[in-house]
């Protein structure tokens, strides 16, 4: 309901609204091919052993012909299909840029409400412009390969600046320790605050390093709790969440002006340079008579 949008989505929304907030979401990015799906089945392994509960939103690219997910991601995750401890989606991206669907806010929402002590979002594999998985987690965990750059690849700003831990994965390849290297320098030269990012090196397929892994994001939620870095966290999520959903309403009304007659006709005088755009808009807007309200 909640990928679909439109009314049911809303009155769901306000539904689970006021009742979600219990559950730490950990968002899992890095660019295509680093391992993320196959490490987040190892996650699951370690999370299960330690008798908690999970769901995984494996966010994917859309299909340009239906629309919906085109990776599915659960293929690599299918040993955990008959465990009722663990919930696995596959959500499309839409064509929504930046690594999320649109509708993943919706989903943890749901999630939480129900009860999920840990949701896990997994994200599409872009490269930097992936950094808007940083607004929709509370601890933000980026994977990298040996060998994936020089330092300075390192210091680009983007995505290796979002993370609340390093994963090396694959780390059983040549080149880990110049990886871990080059993102040590990198974060030597950044300003931290009160927590300094460590670095994990993880072998996905047989689950070496998955455990330290999942210490550290524990570590990292009761850094966040005593300090309280998580209130200020989601409180910046909601209004970032508010802003997107302003920015759309009100495109969603601008487009219903497109068509209107005084839209053709003030086209044509811009095409005839007797009006300028700036003043074109404006008398758009007056003559709207109110239809943006």
């Amino acid at each position: 309901m909640v990928e679909r949008g439109g009314d049911p989505a809303r009155e769901l929304g306000a539904l689970t609204f006021a009742e979600a907030g219990q559950a730490h979401t950990v968002g899992i990015t890095g660019a295509p091919g680093a391992g993320k799906s196959t490490l987040n089945s190892a996650l699951m392994d370690v999370v299960r052993g330690r008798d908690q509960r999970l769901a995984m939103l494996a966010v994917d690219p859309s299909s340009p012909f239906t629309g919906g997910a085109i990776l599915g991601d659960r293929v690599r995750m299918q040993d955990h299909v008959t465990d009722d401890g663990v919930y696995i989606r596959s959500m499309a991206t839409r064509g929504h840029l930046g690594g999320l669907s649109l509708a993943t806010p919706q989903a943890v929402r749901v999630l939480d409400a129900l009860g999920w002590p840990w949701v896990v979002i997994e994200t599409v594999g872009v490269g930097q412009v992936e950094v808007e998985i940083a607004g929709a987690a509370d601890t933000t965990v980026v994977v990298v390969n040996p060998r994936w750059g020089d330092a300075v690849q390192a210091n680009k700003a983007g995505l290796m600046e979002i993370a609340d831990i390093f994963v090396i994965n694959k780390a059983d390849r040549p080149g880990a320790d110049d990886t871990r290297r080059d993102i040590q320098q990198m974060l030597e030269l950044s300003t931290l605050g009160s927590w300094y990012p460590p670095i994990v090196p993880t072998v996905g397929v047989d689950g070496t390093g998955v455990e330290e892994l999942w210490d550290h994001v524990l570590a990292h939620r009761e850094h966040l709790a005593e300090s309280g870095e998580l209130e200020e966290r989601r409180r910046q999520r909601v209004e970032v969440e508010f802003a997107e959903i302003l920015h759309r309403s009100i495109e969603a009304r601008v487009a219903v002006l497109a068509d209107t007659p005084v839209n053709v006709e003030l086209r044509g005088r811009l095409a005839t340079r007797e009006i300028d755009p700036y003043a074109a808009v404006d008398e758009l807007l007056r003559r709207a008579d109110g239809s943006l309200s």
